[in-house]
C-alpha cells in the first residue's frame, strides 16, 4: 500500500541535508519549491503509515535542536488535509507585521 505525503523541512545552516536528500531520493520524492517535497510512502496494511514514516525519518536523519520536519497528508477516511510537526515546532512568522491590517493602540 502507498500513501501520499508532502514534507516541509528546515534543517538550518548546519543541518545534514545530505542524509535528508538521500532519503528523499530513495523515496523518489519530487521538489515542490524551496524545502518542500512530494512523495508516496509504502507500508503494510497492518501498519500506521504516519507513525511508520515518522519513525523512518527520525531514525534516518541526524536531527538536532532547531531542525523542523512538517508532514502534510490526507486524513484517512476523510476528505480533509492535515499537517503536523513530526520534529521541531512552529516559530514566529517572518512576515508578521507586513500585512495591511493594523491595530489602533492607545498610549495611556
Amino acid at each position: 500500500m502507498e500513501k501520499t505525503y508532502w514534507l516541509s523541512y528546515d534543517l538550518g545552516v548546519g543541518g545534514n541535508y545530505e542524509k535528508l536528500y538521500g532519503w528523499l531520493d530513495d523515496h523518489n520524492a519530487v521538489p515542490c519549491g524551496d524545502s518542500v517535497a512530494f512523495f508516496k510512502y509504502s507500508y503494510n496494511k497492518d501498519e500506521d503509515p504516519d507513525k511508520k514514516l515518522k519513525q523512518d525519518l527520525i531514525d534516518s536523519l541526524d536531527l538536532k535542536a532547531g531542525n523542523k520536519l512538517y508532514l502534510i497528508r490526507r486524513k484517512e477516511g476523510e476528505d480533509k488535509t492535515v499537517g503536523s510537526f513530526i520534529y521541531g515546532k512552529r516559530s514566529a512568522a517572518p512576515w508578521k507585521g507586513f500585512g495591511s491590517s493594523t491595530q489602533d493602540i492607545e498610549d495611556q
